[in-house]
Formats: structure tokens, sequence, C-alpha cells
């Protein structure tokens, strides 16, 4: 469950048949830990007793006087159904019963990876098979392939038998389908090389139905695999590697992120099937970004997955284990706001597990978590538009690898300083439900966009550059992130369905494969105006693979106003800045050097094209240039300047990618005298009420902090601002339609002002 990032992913389409979210609750704000009655450690469950009912009471009793408003409770289809249509739910109705004569209300996770042993037995057609043809024999986990019906059918009357149960008490809250999805979960297949999933007869047929809808005949398909299929029973999934096409190998991929997105809707109408009101959740292991299609095990999107769900979310382990693991700053920020951007539609996220304790996996233990943690972690989450905060867990894991850890109190049940900090967050928030509910972040301008399909780029035997694409995108965000600059990440798919209206500047680092309808979306955002940064090679490869014969590829060489001249591999770029005048110089000297990194491309600019030459190679040659096309413009960088900069930090590129805000005419909601910092970071988060603003201080820093905020209003006045954590109110002129906000901060404390003009009081 708490998984270690699996360290990549990537890429889908399309979810069809689930149902509308249109009467969905989502009138509350759960702030809960995870607790099921008894000290077993999830997904398993206590045994009932005689003394259960007592000392489950005691413990809910514990969690609501912490401050907690909800609980969140588990089930497990092994123990459930131990026999086929036999169901066991005595641990979920006397925790539902309990929780509602406490006060507490229950969301329930839903566990089906640890199958009951009668689904092997019945059907061993239908246990995971690797790409070697062995079958795995499940040891409880990992359970049973769903394309298989049978399978597939057990699975999902089990959630709607689960429904059944929880609709029929008033306190129940709320879903969670699927923890951390993967194809196959809580199996470690080590005895296989390059373990890769699933090759049974139901996958395989499956996506065989799957290449029929894209391909339409044999034809088609032979000639993309560059194959000569007489009959679709010869249809294989790719095994291994060829000098050949790889498009085989991007099918299979992209069949397995749509594959367990339309997985996800079927839990999700499963449940709507009995219950059409309450919320439906699930969540990640951690970013996508993060993640990459070679994973064996299956890989996901976030932003595909998001789509069937009222919600999705993230578990958060920030110190999961070894101290060496323990995030940066840098990667907190990331986890969060790229899950709020795959939620961006969807108007909020939800953390689906969020450490509680300290980490242990076998002999590796990380270093404490603190109240200060929960403070940074719990309250950067809310800045960050999440609707939902769900602790895991209230008692340490009492077995298995992980035993001793990720506890909010003590084994033996006493209370920890954490549990009482983190319960006192809780309190904050119940008290403001409405606040935090309606509260949106502000809305950004630019996107940096996720385009996974760069990770297929040389198919299945590729194993070159695994971060290149999320350090690529990283680094231009922590750059904006730094400077509180609001960013979304967006996806591909947003160029290709021409979904830009917010955005006026997209960057598109590490772009070197690319489809015919992005282009062609990219083509019409610049011409109506928008600003568009590429990095070097955009369109090398279409997304069969296929070179194109031009670069930039696709037809799009005339946005950019020039083609490719030479293409060098380097781990260090560097580029000369040669025209200081630009926008997007302003306060870069001439001959000063912007980085980069992977490739030096130099550019060969088009006849009677409108564009300047910003940067240029070792060589002399164009390097940066800027285009006028249409309404708008776009710029090429011939490197990776965003995967440099967040290998080593050059103030040149950093100032160069605020530079780009000027550049493309947006102008910031607010700006701080903390902006910029590299390290001991204050973070200022902005979201919009109803009534005014909410303006969130996180000190990440280690020492105490004065901040001025400097916050644009549409109009002047007096502003009441209230101290939203310690319920302090004082008043505030703003003039020149500028809103100055002053703060003193103590080391890893948190600010949350609520800001209101006097007149709506």
């Amino acid at each position: 469950m708490k998984l270690l990032f699996i360290l990549f992913l990537s890429i889908a389409i399309g979810v069809q048949g689930q149902k509308k979210h249109e009467g969905i609750d989502k009138d509350f704000f759960p702030f809960s830990v995870w607790y099921s009655g008894g000290k077993a450690r999830a997904p398993m469950l206590s045994k009932i007793t005689t003394h259960s009912e007592e000392e489950w009471r005691v413990d809910l009793q514990q969690i609501k006087d912490l401050g907690f408003n909800t609980v969140r409770t588990w089930v497990e289809w092994a123990t459930c159904e131990p026999e086929p249509g036999r169901y066991n739910f005595d641990n979920l109705h006397l925790l539902m019963r309990i929780a509602n004569e406490v006060g507490l209300k229950v969301f329930i996770q839903i566990y089906v990876d640890s199958a009951p042993d009668w689904v092997a037995q019945r059907y061993p057609f239908a246990l995971f098979e690797a790409q070697n043809g062995d079958k795995v024999q499940p040891q409880s986990a990992p359970g049973a392939c769903i394309d298989n019906k049978v399978v597939e059918d057990a699975i999902l009357n089990f959630y709607s038998k689960t429904a059944e149960v929880a609709v029929s008490y008033p306190n129940f809250f709320g879903w969670d389908l699927w923890s951390e999805p993967h194809i196959i979960n809580w199996a470690s297949i080590d005895y296989i090389p390059n373990v890769q999933f699933c090759f049974c007869d139901a996958t395989r047929a499956r996506f065989r139905e799957w290449l029929k809808k894209k391909y339409n005949s044999l034809e088609n398909i032979n000639a993309a695999w560059y194959r000569n299929f007489t009959d679709w029973t010869q249809v294989e999934a790719p095994r291994f590697s060829t000098i050949l096409s790889y498009t085989d190998f991007i099918d299979w991929k992209t069949f397995i992120y749509e594959k367990l997105t339309e997985d996800m809707a079927a839990r999700y109408n499963a449940i709507r099937k009995v219950d059409t009101t309450h919320l439906i959740t699930a969540h990640a292991v951690g970013a996508s970004l993060f993640q990459s299609p070679h994973v064996g095990a299956g890989a996901t999107d976030d932003f595909l997955m998001a789509r069937p769900l009222d919600y999705y979310g993230v578990s958060l382990y920030p110190k999961h284990n070894h101290p060496q693991n323990a995030w940066s700053l840098t990667t907190l920020r990331t986890v969060m706001d790229f899950t709020r951007s795959a939620n961006r539609e969807k108007g909020g996220w939800y953390v689906g597990e969020l450490q509680a304790g300290l980490g242990t996996i076998a002999l590796q233990v990380s270093d404490p978590v603190t109240p200060a943690d929960h403070r940074i972690w719990a309250w950067s989450a809310i800045a960050k538009g999440a609707k939902g905060v769900n602790i895991y867990a209230y008692y340490p894991m009492s077995s298995g690898y992980e035993a001793g850890g990720y506890g909010l109190i003590n084994l033996d049940g006493t209370l920890t300083e954490r549990a009482v900090s983190a319960g006192r967050i809780a309190d904050v928030v119940n008290r403001n439900q409405s606040l935090f509910l309606n509260a949106t972040p502000a809305k950004a301008e630019i996107g940096i966009v996720y385009n996974p399909l760069t990770q297929m780029v040389g198919g299945m035997q590729r194993r070159d550059f695994p971060a290149a694409l999320s350090q690529s995108l990283i680094g231009y965000f922590q750059t904006f992130a730094n400077h509180n600059i609001p960013i979304d990440f967006i996806h591909r798919e947003h160029i290709e369905n021409q979904d830009l209206s917010q955005y006026k500047l997209i960057i598109i680092p590490y772009p070197i494969m690319f489809t015919r309808k992005a282009a062609s979306g990219l083509r019409a955002f610049v011409e109506n105006g928008g600003y568009v940064l590429a990095e070097a090679r955009i369109g090398w490869n279409d997304d069969r693979g296929y070179a194109s014969e031009i670069i930039p590829g696709l037809g799009m060489h005339d946005i950019f106003g020039v083609r490719e001249n030479e293409i060098r591999m380097r781990e260090e770029v560097e580029f000369t800045v040669t025209d200081e005048n630009h926008p997007a110089m302003q306060g870069i000297k001439g001959g000063s050097k912007l980085t980069g990194s992977l490739y030096e491309e130099s550019l060969s600019l088009l006849k009677n094209s409108n564009t300047r030459v910003l940067a240029t190679t070792g060589q002399g040659q164009p390097a940066i240039v800027s285009t006028r096309y249409g309404k708008g413009e776009s710029m090429l960088v011939g490197t990776y300047m965003g995967m440099a900069n967040f290998q080593k930090f050059n103030p040149d590129n950093d100032r160069f990618f605020v530079n780009l805000l000027s550049w493309a005419k947006i102008k910031r909601p607010f700006t701080t005298s903390v902006d910029g910092r590299t390290s001991d970071q204050v973070e200022v988060r902005l979201e919009d009420t109803t009534n005014g603003y909410l303006v969130f201080i996180i000190n990440h820093s280690a020492n105490s902090e004065e901040v001025n905020i400097k916050l644009n209003l549409s109009s002047n006045g007096v502003y009441i601002l209230r101290d939203v954590i310690n319920e302090t109110r004082r008043e505030v002129s703003g003039s020149d339609n500028t809103l100055d906000i002053n703060a003193h901060i103590d080391s890893k404390e948190v600010h949350v002002i609520e800001v209101i003009p006097k007149k709506q009081r």
C-alpha cells in the first residue's frame, strides 16, 4: 500500500460507459485517520471477540476527541467473501455502528488485491501471467486478472455488495475504490527478470479487441507493425524488442493505460449501481510524472485515472523509510501540484494516505515524523486545493515488513505529540468546512505539458535516460514554485483537444514524441495569440515511433520559424545570450551563458520567417529563437534547459524562466519579499473564496521569517484579515489596487489568512 515511487509512467485515452458525476455529495471535508477496528494492519481485518466492541469504542472515541471528523476504514475481499457468494461484513457493521454513536463519519477503502483462495482454485486460467508464460500462484496477493470475466464479475459484485451495507448507515461518507492502482499489486515477482504483465489469454484477447477498434483491419495493423498477419488470433502483445518498428510496444503500453482507466470506471459503476450520491475516489502511489510505461506491474496516468472518479488522490510518504529516501521540498510540491492539476476539471483532489509516523521497511527506518512535518504536509495539500486528508494510520503496522511503522499513536495505544497536533489541524479544518471546500487555487496562466509518450521513444529496449521527462518538467516547475508563481501541469491531450483557453503560455519540455493532433492544436494556440516555448527536437518522432523528415517535426517547423541544422549529444550544454533586449532576456547580460542538457541543437532560420535569434551555440549558430506566428509567438530552445536546471541551479536560467511571464504578458496575482529562494523557502499560495481570498504562508525555512505579500486587488478599500488557525482579526487598507500583507512566521509554521472586504461583513 505505501509503495515507494516506482520511478516512471505513462499515457492513454478515454473511458467508456462511465456515469456522469451529477448530484454527488461534495459538501464535507474529511480529515481522517485510517482505522478498521483493533490493531490489524490494512488490508487485514481483526477477528471480532467479546471485547472488540469495548476496545473499538475506546479507540474511536479517542479519534473523535483528538479532533478528527472521520475514520478511514477498509474492507478486504479475501476476508469478506471467504466462500463464493457468502459475505461476511461483521467488521464493517460493527465499526459503522460504533463510529455513528461517537459522532464520526466513515470513509471506506476497498481492497481486492488479496483475493479469496477459492478464486485461484476455481479459475486457474485467470491467474496473472508473465511475458515468459509463468503463471503467478497467489499467496492471497496478487489475486487473479480482472480481464477474465468470471473474475471481473466476482470483483464488481463484491463492490456492489459492500455498497449495500455502507449505504444503510447514516454516517457513511464515501469511497476509495483502488489503493495505488497497477495491473498487479502487493507481489514482488523478482524470480522473473524484467517481469511484465499481463499475458493471460483474457488480456491478450482484450488487447486484440482494442487493436481492432484502432486499426479496423488486418491490413492496417500489418502496415503499422510491419507484419503479415492473416488472422486476428495471430496478433500478440510484444514480449521483446526488435530492430524494426516498435509501434507494437507503443500500442501495448497505451492499451495498458486505457485498460486501467476502464477498470477504474467499471469499479465506479459497480458502486453507482447501489449508491448514487456518495463521493467516490481512488488514489495513486505517487504522481505519474515519476512513473514510466516500462513498469512491468502496469503504470497509470493520473490525468486519465481521474476521469471516471469524483476525485483522484495520491499517497504522500515524504519520509517513507530510509532517511536518504526522504523527499525534497521540490518533490513534495511537485507531487501535490501534479495531482491537483490532474484533477483540475474536478475542482479538488484527495490525500489518500498521509504518512502518520516514522516509516519502516524491514531494517530501514526513517527519521521521526514530527508535528512540524504534519503542519507542513497537511496545510501544503490544503493550500493546493485538497478537499480531503486521510492520515495513514492510527496504529503502527502490527505485522509484515513494515511492522512498527507508520502509526499516529503508539502500538500500545498511548498518544503521541504528533497525534495531538494532527488532531488540532483536523479541528481547524472542521470548524472551517465551507471555507476550505469552496476555496479554489488561483488560476494559473502557465501550463507545463506532461507528455508521457516521450518515454516510449526507442521502444522496449530503451533504458538510457529514465528520469529525463520528470527532470525536464520539474526543472521549470521548481523555478516557478520558488518564485510563488501559479502554474499547472497540463496533459498533451489538452493541446490535442485545444482545451487551452485558461493559458497564455505553455511550456513543452522534452518533446521528442508528439502527435499530429497535438501539432494541430499547438498551431491553433499560437495562431490565436498564445505563447509557447518548446525544447529541442520537438516532434522528432510521431506516436508510431516514426521519425519526422524535418525537425521540428509533424509540420511544426513553420510555427517555430526554423529547422534543425545539427545535433550534438552532450551532458552539459552552454548557449551564449546574443539578444539581451528580448523580453525573455531582460536582466541577462549579452554573453551570459544559459545551460542545457543532453542535446545541443543548432537551428537554421527559414526564409521570410519573423524570427529573432536570442542565443547561439558554441559554434555561433542559432540555438534559441523566437518567432511571431499568427497572433502569438513561439520560442524554440535547442537543448533541455529544464533538465539542466533540475540537476544544477543556474541563476540566468532561473531569470530566463521568470522572464517568460513578461514575454507572454502574464500579470502575477501577487508577489512576495521571499520570491526566488532556492533554499529556506517560504511558500505563499493563494486561493479564491466566495467573498475574497485565502492566503497560505508556509515557512519551510529553518529560521523565523518576515514576509511581505503584495496582493493585487480588483478594488481598493478596507480588508479584514482573519487568522484562520488562531482566530484573530485585523484590518488593512488597500491602495493602488494592492494590499500589503506583512507577517512574522516562525520556522516550520503555517499561517492561513482569510482576506475579506470589510463592506461584505
